[in-house]
């Protein structure tokens, strides 16, 4: 048995939507985390794959972006 098998499933991903996102449902992102990893996704298209990147890189690109 590998390690995966012993773990079990991963918990579904908890995701919370930008607060920079109207009300109006325009352009809006979606993010959820885990240890070790950030994911984020359109909020129209939940069912596409997300884009997962590291804290770091998250961090970096979160600081860019508001500036």
């Amino acid at each position: 048995m590998n390690a995966e098998a012993k773990r079990g499933p991963a918990p579904a991903l908890v995701w919370a939507k930008s607060s920079y996102s109207g009300a109006e449902g325009g352009q809006c992102v979606e993010v959820a985390t885990r240890p070790g990893a950030v994911h984020v996704r359109d909020s129209k298209y939940t069912a596409r794959a997300a884009l997962t990147v590291n804290p770091t890189a998250w961090t970096a690109f979160v600081g860019f972006a508001v500036r």
